[in-house]
């Protein structure tokens, strides 16, 4: 069977080391079950396909994802495209040992895990390879020094970051240039914009946005869908009790504002999120391709700057109750971790 022809998308440098990605990539985690049921690996290589197909040529992927099982169907995808196409972002770091989650980044401890997730993708490369949480336990300069390695030998590309405070940016930066930090931003969570992102632009670091619909929330998941007992979206305090009833009204407003824009809710949020810089590179995944179209089609939605103020306003960050993530990674995140002195 003929391949069909890939649509072309825009791409975007992704920091300033040479890193090109297609404008809009493609988050994996949810292909191996997280708030939805997992797919087989024969549904979620579709998935990929389709992506790549539809002009997505940037995806992530983590060996935590799915416990190990993610970089494996992600690896058996990559055998039906073309690999220099394609840019793969995997990340090391948090530890799940007994459903105990913890975080390690010792230097044996990050080359044991590049080789291990190599293996699993069966590729010779990783184009980003990220730092999932930072180990505050551990001197970025150890963590990087590897990593550093790792580029030399050619099984790094480039190297990122993820929820990282400024201080660990600024360290790990002076030890090798970082070219990308995943950071969640979304309309409903925007704290990165007061010194994440200036710094990140100083220094010539590009963002990648994870859960760029909030988990699902501006896609409307928990408004106008019931959430599974398996989901991890039981777990994010936004999604439950008090705080999922006070969010609802955020929602509705972001939805008359879609309405009127003659577009779909999360689009609209994807649009609001592409007009913040060609920098920032949303990586919203999906289990479905009409919601792979629907992302997509957030591309063609042009907005002026009263448009993105509406939208910004219609969504006020200190209206939005409960936290982002699980309780359980909270004290991973940037906001709380606390890198301790250099020595």
């Amino acid at each position: 069977m003929e391949a069909k022809k890939q649509i072309q998308m825009p791409q975007v440098k992704l920091g300033s080391q040479g890193l090109k990605v297609s404008r809009l990539g493609f988050g994996c985690v949810g292909l191996t079950g997280l708030y939805n049921a997992p797919l087989s690996h024969e549904e979620g290589c579709l998935i990929i396909k389709e992506a790549f197909d539809r002009g997505i040529t940037f995806f992530d992927t983590s060996d935590l994802y799915g416990l190990n099982e993610n970089e494996v169907m992600i690896g058996k995808a990559l055998k039906h495209l073309p690999r220099e196409k394609v840019q793969l972002a995997t990340k090391f770091g948090i530890t799940c040992v007994g459903g105990v989650v913890g975080v390690k980044g010792t230097p044996e401890y990050v080359r044991q895990c590049c080789e291990a997730s190599l293996k699993r993708l069966d590729v010779d490369y990783i184009d980003l390879y990220y730092q999932h949480r930072v180990d505050v336990s551990v001197p970025i300069e150890d963590t990087m020094g590897e990593l550093k390695k790792l580029v030399e030998e050619g099984k790094v590309k480039y190297i990122g970051l993820s929820e990282a405070n400024i201080d660990t940016i600024k360290r790990a930066h002076a030890i090798h240039p970082i070219t990308a930090i995943q950071m969640e931003y979304s309309l409903l969570t925007r704290e990165i914009e007061d010194e994440i992102i200036p710094l990140c632009r100083e220094l010539g670091i590009g963002i990648a946005a994870y859960s760029p619909l909030g988990r699902g929330f501006l896609g409307g998941k928990a408004v106008s869908e019931i959430i599974p007992s398996y989901s991890q979206l039981n777990r994010i305090p936004r999604y439950s009790g008090e705080h999922l009833e006070k969010n609802k009204p955020v929602y509705t407003r972001l939805e008359q504002l879609a309405a009127e824009h003659s577009c779909t809710t999360p689009q609209l949020a994807l649009a609001w999120l592409l007009h913040q810089g060609d920098d920032i590179v949303p990586i919203p995944g999906t289990t479905k391709l009409k919601n792979l179209d629907c992302n997509i089609g957030s591309l063609d939605l042009k907005l002026t700057p009263d448009d993105l103020k509406i939208i910004s306003e219609a969504v006020p960050v200190d209206e939005v109750s409960g936290g982002r993530e699980p309780d359980i990674f909270t004290k991973y995140s940037w906001k709380f971790a606390t890198t301790p002195a250099k020595v």
